[in-house]
């Protein structure tokens, strides 16, 4: 199942002129980061460690300036960010959904930079209230050192989560957990803490849980607690 994707238009190593545009883009953001802000966070980890260290700050810069809906004088970074594609090689990052599990697919056919910035010029797309909760969130990605994921979208989303209806709806992912029944909308704290009590009590081997999967249920249990007490 897709769950984001972008496309990155991009000249090739051998042309004269450096021009970066973007095709398709499916980024579903809210809530945020959702699908879309984990995509392009994970574009930019990925990438970040081969782009020279000079022109961090610049990239640092044109962050900023997208947050702020300020205008990013062309060209910029070596690239002529434009809207024709005519003539240009493109890759294609997406993020799947296997079951719970995500995936990422990677389809690197040009250099580094131009994913970075790619993935930048993406937010302009967004309203500038989104851009200005996203922008932090990719900035945290760019100091990612690690492999791409769950680890990686618990970092950046701010939960111990990281499933697929996790991301798409915590708070529905949240009641499910917990084992709310089907149409509850808001319920009370003590409500939440005595679902929470008994699904651990249930969840820990010493009580008949199984052993292997008591740990990821443990940390989804607590999760789900979280999301429901922050949103009350």
């Amino acid at each position: 199942m897709l769950l984001a994707e972008i496309e990155i238009f991009h000249s090739r190593p051998i042309a004269p002129t450096r021009r970066l545009s973007l095709g398709h883009l499916y980024l579903p953001v809210e809530p945020t980061p959702g699908f879309g802000g984990v995509l392009l966070g994970a574009i930019l980890a990925v990438h970040i460690g081969e782009v020279d260290d000079d022109l961090i700050p610049d990239i640092q810069r044109l962050l900023v300036e997208i947050e702020n809906d300020s205008r990013v004088v062309q060209p910029r970074l070596r690239h002529r960010f434009q809207v024709d594609r005519h003539g240009l090689s493109y890759s294609r990052h997406r993020m799947m959904g296997n079951g719970e599990s995500i995936e990422f697919e990677f389809d690197n056919n040009g250099t580094p930079l131009q994913q970075v910035l790619g993935a930048i010029y993406s937010l302009e797309r967004l309203d500038v209230s989104l851009r200005r909760i996203l922008v932090p969130i990719m900035r945290r990605a760019m100091t990612w050192r690690g492999p791409i994921g769950p680890s990686f979208i618990a970092y950046l989303a701010g939960t111990n989560a990281s499933s697929v209806s996790a991301l798409a709806d915590p708070r529905a992912w949240a009641l499910e957990i917990l084992g709310f029944p089907s149409g509850t909308v808001k319920p009370g704290k003590r409500d939440i803490m005595a679902r929470f009590r008994e699904k651990l009590r249930h969840a820990h081997p010493d009580h008949g849980g199984d052993e292997v999967l008591a740990s990821k249920l443990i940390i989804d249990i607590t999760e789900a607690r979280r999301v429901l007490i922050e949103s009350l």
